[in-house]
């Protein structure tokens, strides 16, 4: 149990099963409370997160480019972390979301290429100097993002140039998902497996196989990754074991659809 209350994390989901899943074990465990609200199904964005200590708006089934009345609305909220400087992360969506308001854009390669499944990244050496990142992540998108204007580029790919990045000094952006918990991977396995047709995209069997190789690496680069937006720490180099954010609560069975 955490020996110290660290306030509210607002977290927005997009779905009526969707869940956190890591991030938000990890943050519970680090003393933080969630706020969770599903806008598609008409929860509201609070007007100020004056009484939040960040925010995290993970990924979904839809585009950041669809004309959905909530899709425009949370784009447009996002003016209030960045104008109140507190920690946000976009997930995914989330991230292209964030793109989207800060005047970037939105879209998928002409020839229908996706990532779903695992995939190398190589951060940039600016991503370097902040923490140690995975050589593989995973992926379920069809669409990318540019880098919007003042943006600090912090891995890249080959297929999907832009995989993260950093706006100003609190806000960061994704586009893979670290956040899976097992339950989570199978539960998108199977509700995804129409998408494995897709060019570019792998089969059920290699998203389970390259979990047991390259997830250990991947859970731990996001135990320093929510310290270093939600705590401001760094972590020391060479990379630790043992975090602060890494104590592991009991998994959420309401797990994500394919986002």
């Amino acid at each position: 149990m955490p020996q110290t209350d660290k306030g509210k994390i607002l977290i927005v989901l997009h779905q009526e099963t969707s869940s956190p899943g890591r991030v938000g074990q990890l943050l519970v465990a680090a003393g933080y409370h969630l706020d969770i609200r599903r806008p598609p199904l008409g929860d509201p964005l609070p007007s100020t997160l004056e009484h939040h200590r960040g925010a995290v708006v993970f990924g979904g089934p839809m585009s950041a480019n669809d004309p959905d009345d909530f899709v425009k609305a949370e784009t447009d909220w996002l003016s209030v972390p960045l104008k109140e400087d507190k920690p946000f992360l976009g997930i995914c969506l989330g991230a292209q979301m964030l793109v989207n308001h800060l005047g970037g854009r939105v879209a998928g390669h002409d020839d229908g290429r996706v990532e779903i499944g695992w995939y190398p990244i190589e951060a940039t050496d600016e991503g370097r100097s902040l923490l140690d990142w995975p050589g593989m992540v995973y992926q379920f998108h069809r669409e990318g993002f540019s880098l919007p204007s003042g943006a600090t580029l912090l891995a890249g790919a080959q297929d999907y140039p832009n995989q993260a990045f950093r706006y100003g000094r609190n806000a960061w952006g994704i586009q893979f998902h670290a956040e899976l918990t097992r339950v989570m991977m199978h539960r998108w396995v199977v509700h995804g497996a129409h998408r494995f047709v897709l060019p570019g995209a792998q089969l059920g069997h290699d998203h389970l196989n390259g979990r047991m190789l390259w997830d250990m690496r991947l859970k731990r680069w996001l135990e320093q990754f929510l310290e270093l937006i939600f705590e401001g720490n760094a972590p020391h180099r060479p990379t630790a074991t043992a975090h602060a954010l890494s104590p592991m609560a009991t998994p959420d069975r309401r797990d994500a659809e394919p986002s």
